[in-house]
């Protein structure tokens, strides 16, 4: 199964959120890190995750045009750096 965390960009439809995932790609020929994003829709059943929450998330079958992943759990909260 695979899992992604990613951070919650809408909230906005019904039992479906958005969820932005960056990774990082390296350039062949100069060899530089560059940062990549994704949007997922994943399937949230209880409307728990808000925008900006961070999430992981699973793939499974497809839910609908777009749904192909589902919420696992909010990620544990960060400690709120000073």
């Amino acid at each position: 199964m695979r899992t992604k965390k990613g951070i919650v960009t809408s909230d906005k439809m019904d039992k479906t959120r958005v969820i932005t995932v960056h990774s990082y790609k390296v350039d062949s020929k100069y060899k530089k890190r560059y940062r990549v994003s994704k949007k997922y829709y994943a399937d949230d059943p209880t409307n728990t995750a808000k925008a900006g929450d961070e999430v992981t998330i699973y793939e499974t079958r497809p839910l609908s045009k777009l749904k192909r992943w589902t919420l696992v759990k909010p990620a544990e909260a960060q400690p709120v750096k000073k």
